[in-house]
């Protein structure tokens, strides 16, 4: 099974990807967590998007499709993406990259804007853009310029898979396995 899941910040995305990866078995790829890596690494691509992450702003398309692409590479016939793609333009990059199908599925984790800054002003640990209001702000503004374009796109393909990320996680991981449940890997 190949799933992308996408959803603004706070909406559970890597919890549910870690999930999902459990239950069927392949691996989960976070396209933040690749790019994070990179900057902890102080790798060039790790100096070049620091500035960008630190203002809670997307990498350039190019930077962040190279690194997902080596991921993948190396991911076998299914994997769990989350994080990418995030604008339209990394989409449909990604779709003709792929043979024209990243996903079996897109999960979309729908999540209001203010419950999605109750959870983040609510991490204790993790990313240290979660802890600035405006960063997450600026978060929210660009989830929504950018990526509700990627709902759209997944949509009209007939890919998507919408969930109400407000739920309890167990309940929220129940609500995208029966949603699923018909689709077929491709």
């Amino acid at each position: 099974m190949r799933l992308v899941l996408v959803g603004p910040p706070g909406a559970g995305k890597g919890t549910q990807a870690e999930a999902l990866a459990e239950h069927f078995g392949v691996p989960h790829i976070s396209s933040g967590e690749l790019l994070r890596r990179h900057v902890a690494s102080g790798t060039a691509l790790g100096r070049e998007v620091t500035g960008y992450l630190d203002r809670g702003e997307l990498a350039p398309d190019d930077l962040v499709i190279t690194v997902v692409d080596e991921a993948l590479a190396g991911a076998g016939s299914g994997y769990v993406l989350d994080g990418f793609p995030r604008t339209r333009s990394q989409a449909e990059k990604a779709d003709t990259r792929r043979g024209g199908e990243l996903a079996d599925a897109v999960v979309f984790l729908d999540l209001p804007d203010d419950v999605a800054r109750h959870r983040l002003a609510q991490r204790l640990a993790g990313r240290s853009d979660d802890r600035d209001r405006a960063v997450i702000e600026r978060r929210l503004r660009t989830f929504h310029d950018e990526t509700d374009p990627v709902v759209d796109y997944y949509r009209d393909r007939g890919k998507l898979v919408t969930v109400d990320a407000a739920q309890p996680p167990g309940a929220v991981t129940a609500a995208i396995l029966a949603a699923l449940a018909g689709r077929r890997p491709g």
